[in-house]
């Protein structure tokens, strides 16, 4: 850390404040919200695509889990978008295969539709 900051502690403990207030979730929706207006779409998307993303570095601290089919140890990214690719909510999990695509979808579901004020009617999957 630079030594013009506080110490790594305090910011460390002011970022998990303003996370667990939500603070940055309202200005990523309002965003969202006017990239869509400005590509013609209406501000609340009405469909999603659900879909696990990057596997993360095996040195993903304690959220890091191992992947026994994959052979792989780090973190799952499950994610939400809309039509457009703008980001509705994402999950991390230990890549356990207990934690699958699968078993995430309620998960993701509940947090799209928090996000979206329940518009959303339609959600596109893969396969798994």
């Amino acid at each position: 850390m630079p030594h013009d900051l506080p110490p790594r502690e305090a910011v460390y403990q002011q970022a998990q404040r303003w996370l667990a207030a939500g603070c940055f979730e309202q200005p990523a929706d309002d965003l969202r919200a006017l990239l869509r207006l400005a590509s013609g779409r209406s501000p609340e998307p009405s469909a999603a695509i659900l879909d696990r993303t990057l596997r993360s570095t095996p040195e993903s601290g304690e959220r890091a889990g191992y992947d026994g089919a994959k052979r792989k140890k780090g973190s799952k990214v499950h994610l939400a978008v809309d039509t457009l690719g703008h980001l509705l909510a994402l999950h991390v999990t230990p890549a356990d295969a207990d934690a699958d695509d699968r078993s995430q979808v309620g998960h993701l579901t509940q947090a799209v539709q928090a996000a979206t004020g329940d518009s959303v009617d339609l959600a596109y999957v893969d396969q798994g």
